[in-house]
């Protein structure tokens, strides 16, 4: 059965370029791969891009897009997908190259983004070898994708939501947290992973939010690499979240801080990667073991998102 393979590219509107040209090039790490008035494209390793921003007021997520390993996998799994009643539209091939993809077909997410399935990323001539200004070693990539994104679903449709990833995408469920974050506000996460085995690709909960991205999460592979990144932040003046902590699901130590679009990235090193010989599936009651002290100077700007 085709599945699949792993969250290969993001994108977001964005309201301000040069704002995240500066933030994702000195306080991120990732390097520019084209920029224009209207659009910009990151790069994280030998890939073409990784994320694309299109200038939008929205300051949100707009695509997510996963990755098929050849042209029969992507067409069986869409023909699945057809077959379950859901409206899937081919991307031109204008924007087909615009994503640095063969082909890709997209459908609409329970709350509102879109989902693009692609196979036959671009890479990146061997001459132009990813660098970045920052990090002390590189981010982990590869079969295991971009890293993650938390999007929320809204007051009614959090259970069609956790449906749809399940039972329409077929994305595997990692495990659950629940969690009162505050007195009578019960939150409850479900992580899904891909075949590769990031623990988690997304995530979702249901909480009212004005943004449908709480977070997206890259991760590096030297742990230096993050406080490292954390005095970057600092330095910039962003809004640190939460503070340096560690998760007890997928085992990830991190930050979280606050992007020019107004919702949360995480940077985080150490992440599991799931065997499903031996995988159990599990429920948390605490989105942080230890760390991730929510900083006071925020509380007010992120009341309305719990999971940060």
């Amino acid at each position: 059965m085709a599945e699949i393979s792993s969250l290969g590219y993001v994108g977001f509107g964005v309201s301000d370029l040069d704002k995240w040209q500066v933030f994702a090039t000195d306080v991120m790490g990732m390097q520019i791969a084209q920029r224009d008035e209207t659009s910009m494209s990151l790069r994280m390793d030998e890939y073409c891009q990784r994320f694309f921003l299109e200038l939008n007021p929205c300051d949100d997520l707009i695509v997510a897009g996963w990755e098929f390993t050849s042209e029969p996998e992507l067409e069986s799994y869409v023909a699945e997908l057809k077959a379950k009643g859901v409206e899937l539209t081919q991307l031109s091939p204008e924007l087909a190259r615009r994503r640095h993809v063969e082909k890709a077909y997209t459908c609409q997410d329970p709350n509102g983004y879109a989902h693009e399935f692609f196979f036959g990323h671009g890479v990146a001539n061997l001459k132009d070898q990813f660098r970045s200004k920052v990090l002390k070693g590189r981010f982990v990539t590869g079969d295991l994708g971009v890293g993650h994104i938390l999007p929320f679903a809204n007051r009614d449709n959090g259970p069609e939501t956790v449906a749809f990833y399940k039972d329409v995408l077929k994305l595997r469920v990692s495990d659950y947290i629940r969690q009162e974050v505050q007195p009578g506000m019960l939150v409850e996460a479900t992580f899904f992973h891909t075949k590769t085995g990031r623990h988690h690709s997304i995530a979702t909960a249901q909480a009212p939010t004005p943004k449908v991205l709480n977070h997206f999460m890259v991760q590096v592979e030297d742990m230096d690499d993050v406080g490292l990144a954390y005095d970057r932040a600092k330095a910039a003046g962003l809004n640190i979240v939460l503070e340096l902590g560690h998760h007890p699901n997928d085992k990830t130590f991190s930050f979280y801080a606050q992007t020019p679009s107004g919702f949360n990235y995480e940077f985080g090193w150490g992440g599991v990667v799931i065997d499903e010989n031996s995988w159990e599936v599990k429920t948390y009651q605490q989105m942080s073991d230890w760390g991730h002290k929510r900083n006071p100077i925020v509380i007010q700007e992120t009341e309305e998102h719990p999971l940060s």
